[in-house]
C-alpha cells in the first residue's frame, strides 16, 4: 500500500516535506520488508533525522541527524527506547522553548530527561485530542 494511503494522521497535519519524507522512505521498505511494522518504524525513524513531533505535528529541526539513543544506534538487534519524535538530542534551549509552546508546567525547573519525558507527554496529549479523544 502506498505511503500517502497510510500516511499517520500526526503527519497530515505536518509539512509537505515531512508527509514526502516518510511516505518515500515507507514504500522502498515496504519493497525491502513488506508491508507491516519494520516499514512504519523505518519511515519514522528516516522522518527523525529531519523532524521532530511538536504537539499533534511534525516540524524541521534546527539540524539533520539522530534524534534519541535508539536513532543514533538503531538496528532490529538494538532495541533501546525511543523519544516518541521529541529530539531528545536538542540544546536544553531548544527543549525549554518546545515546553513553552506546548505549555508543560514547571518546565523552568526541570532536567533535562524531564523535559523530553514532558514534551512527549504533552505531544502525546494534544495528538490524541486532534484526534477526537480526551
Amino acid at each position: 500500500m502506498p505511503g500517502r494511503e497510510v500516511l499517520p494522521s500526526t503527519l497530515r497535519r505536518s509539512p509537505e516535506k515531512a508527509q514526502r519524507t516518510w511516505a518515500k522512505t515507507h514504500d522502498s521498505a515496504v519493497e525491502t520488508y513488506g508491508e507491516g511494522e519494520r516499514a512504519h518504524r523505518t519511515a519514522f525513524a528516516s522522518l527523525k533525522h529531519e523532524f521532530e513531533k511538536v504537539g499533534d505535528h511534525w516540524e524541521p529541526k534546527g539540524r539533520k541527524g539522530p534524534s534519541d539513543q535508539q536513532a543514533a544506534g538503531g538496528g532490529p538487534a538494538r532495541r533501546a527506547p525511543t523519544a516518541g519524535g521529541v529530539d531528545a538530542n536538542a540544546t536544553k534551549d531548544h527543549l525549554m522553548t518546545v515546553a513553552r509552546e506546548l505549555d508543560v508546567k514547571g518546565r523552568s525547573t526541570m532536567t533535562k530527561p524531564e523535559l523530553v519525558k514532558a514534551i512527549q507527554k504533552a505531544n502525546d496529549r494534544q495528538t490524541r485530542q486532534a484526534r477526537g479523544g480526551r
